[in-house]
């Protein structure tokens, strides 16, 4: 057996604690020792208190397990909050929002490790020391409440033929420890109420009741039945399992095979309780038979370390069992208690052996998150895609003069076809300055309108390949199992483009005009042999050289005669071809990046809609395990 020292995840700094490698190791199946048998203590009260008039059911205000002040914490059991609250707060920042194969049990095992570091692990690491608090817990009818009552000494929880008789948990412990269990951050989650419990309480309310009976050191826990009708009790039953020091499974030989038993004890042993179980209402002649079944039912399904108790079928009077019928189970509880180093070893190994469940606990949560980041990631490449193949076939539709029909084509002709081409190059007469008339300063009316039309024309093409983008995007994602609940949340309106696009393509367009002219202006040297004969408008020019690189008068594009070379023939001609390749290479760069940009925002709604679905990202999973192994490190 593995010794305490090596199993124990924080050791006890209080007047109480006894070091690890001087205390004894409890085995499991180990017999009762008959020296330590000790008559139980009566209650001191002749007769139960009377429950009060009226019961105030507030919650008691508690601090959250992780709120402690840091001088009351050693330095490892501050390493040790520091990491299980930042693990706490990885598992809180995500949903399992996406459906699939184990995703239920995901999400299921996602809420139950939470609520164990919440309710158990972060106050049992901070308050080492305290009461341990054995949970019992089992099927409807099993006895678990017969079985407090008579380890009590008293009628504490109800008991009776109607099914379920516990609806509210109810903790028992000495007077000494009850202001922690009512005021302290275990089980930060429920409420408090100060026993007897009242005929009527909410589910969500802890009972806690004193009794100078139990020993110091030792609290029970009555749970509400595994497999009440009431769902709320069943979530309540787990809840409570993984706050358990110790967790008690108690069933009957009628009950024991149901697969309800066995789903909750291995629950308790994957999730590291220290476990007991109470075979009770045995019945006389066969009980042997019964009682080897479910032992090697217990081997069988991995539970062979929990201590074994069998309570015959025995009379109940006022609620509880012959004391006969319970004195083993008191003596092992008792004999805990009593001793702080066997205490400490029992809450010891079950904290290690939760923290120990984490490492594969974790990584199970973090591979289903992972899967779901995969989805993302798949919906994330189909806007990629769609938007780059919209802007790849832009790009080629700027190539290839398919722009360059209808008005711009048109206005092209216009310009081009009545001496405004000409006349934007002024000849330079001998000796003579240029003169510098009206049209320097305003354009000709057919240069702005070609202008507009090349705008208009590109801005057209634009606002339709991102609403094909956009429309390819939602088909695919609609295709695909993780666009449903991507799309089912509240958004703009994803299948057509944003209403601000058809603003900023204006803009966008307009400055690419104006950085070709700027092009042109300065970075147009021409040829100093035409240089001396020829100047030229830098606008007008700049459309020549837009035309160009629309792709008019290339190979593929067939328009009507005249000018279909013009463009390039006046543009080499003008500035030389090394020229020409500079300024159309830097023109075109530009105007691609300009479409790149637009496209980029419109993407940018499509992550919004899968950050607003919830879906989590590839980071996610990689916190998980960064918290994981900072949990490692700091035991």
């Amino acid at each position: 057996m593995t010794s305490p020292a090596e199993r124990s995840a924080v050791q006890n700094d209080g007047p109480d604690a006894t070091e690890p490698s001087a205390a004894p190791s409890i085995e499991p199946s180990a017999e009762h020792r008959d020296d330590k048998d000790r008559p139980v203590e009566t209650n001191r009260s002749a007769e139960p208190p009377k429950p009060p008039a009226a019961v105030r059911t507030e919650a008691v205000t508690r601090p959250r397990a992780s709120t402690v002040r840091p001088g009351e914490l050693t330095v490892r059991q501050r390493a040790l909050t520091d990491a299980l609250t930042s693990l706490r707060e990885q598992l809180d920042a995500f949903e399992f929002v996406l459906d699939g194969p184990g995703v239920a049990d995901a999400r299921e095992a996602r809420s139950e490790l939470r609520n164990q570091l919440e309710d158990y692990v972060l106050p049992r690491v901070q308050a080492a020391g305290t009461p341990m608090l054995v949970v019992l817990g089992g099927s409807t009818g099993a006895g678990k409440s017969t079985l407090v009552n008579t380890l009590v000494g008293t009628r504490v929880s109800a008991t009776g033929v109607l099914r379920p008789t516990t609806s509210s948990p109810i903790l028992v412990c000495h007077p000494d420890h009850a202001d922690w269990f009512l005021e302290g951050p275990l089980l930060p989650g429920m409420g408090r109420v100060r026993g007897p419990a009242p005929d009527a309480i909410a589910g969500d309310q802890l009972v806690v009741i004193a009794s100078d009976t139990l020993p110091p050191g030792l609290a029970l826990l009555d749970s509400p039945d595994f497999d009440s009708v009431f769902e709320d009790h069943y979530e309540f039953a787990t809840k409570l399992m993984a706050a358990a020091d110790l967790w008690l499974c108690v069933t009957t030989a009628a009950r024991y095979a149901d697969a309800q038993v066995w789903d909750m004890l291995g629950r308790a042993r994957d999730n590291g309780a220290t476990i007991g179980v109470v075979l009770s209402r045995v019945p006389q002649g066969a009980g042997s038979e019964v009682v080897e079944h479910f032992a090697d039912m217990l081997a069988e399904h991995g539970v062979t370390s929990a201590r074994r108790f069998t309570v015959p079928e025995t009379r109940i009077e006022d609620s509880r069992l012959p004391e006969e019928a319970v004195e083993d189970v008191r003596a092992w509880l008792t004999d805990l208690a009593a001793s702080s180093a066997d205490r400490e070893i029992v809450v010891s190994e079950t904290l290690a052996a939760v923290l120990d469940s984490l490492r594969t606990r974790v990584p199970e949560i973090a591979r289903h998150v992972e899967a779901q980041a995969e989805q993302r990631a798949e919906l994330a490449r189909i806007v990629d895609g769609a938007y780059g193949t919209a802007l790849a076939e832009l790009d080629e539709a700027t190539r290839n003069g398919s722009l360059l029909r209808g008005e711009v084509l048109a206005r092209w002709q216009d310009f081009a076809g009545t001496g405004d081409l000409l006349r934007s190059l002024r000849v330079r007469g001998r000796g003579k300055a240029v003169k510098r008339g009206v049209r320097r300063h305003r354009s000709p009316s057919r240069v702005r309108s070609l202008k507009a039309a090349l705008r208009g024309g590109l801005e057209s093409l634009i606002v339709s390949s991102a609403e094909h983008a956009a429309e390819q995007v939602i088909a695919r994602w609609r295709e695909h199992p993780a666009g449903g609940p991507v799309l089912a949340a509240p958004s703009a309106a994803l299948g057509t483009a944003s209403p601000e696009l058809e603003r900023r393509v204006t803009r966008a367009v307009s400055s690419w005009q104006d950085h070709v002219q700027e092009l042109v202006r300065t970075q147009g040297v021409t040829k100093r042999s035409v240089a001396k004969l020829v100047s030229f408008d830098a606008e007008a020019l700049s459309l020549v050289l837009m035309i160009g690189l629309l792709g008019y008068g290339t190979s593929d594009v067939t328009v009507d005669a005249g000018t279909s070379a013009v463009p390039q023939r006046l543009l080499k001609a003008l500035f030389g071809a090394e020229s020409l390749r500079g300024m159309g290479a830097k023109a075109r760069a530009d105007l691609r990046s300009r479409i790149g940009m637009l496209f980029d925002e419109e993407a940018i709604r499509f992550g919004q809609a899968l950050d607003a679905a919830g879906i989590p990202d590839q980071t996610v999973p990689v916190q998980l395990y960064q918290a994981t192994h900072n949990l490692e490190v700091a035991r």
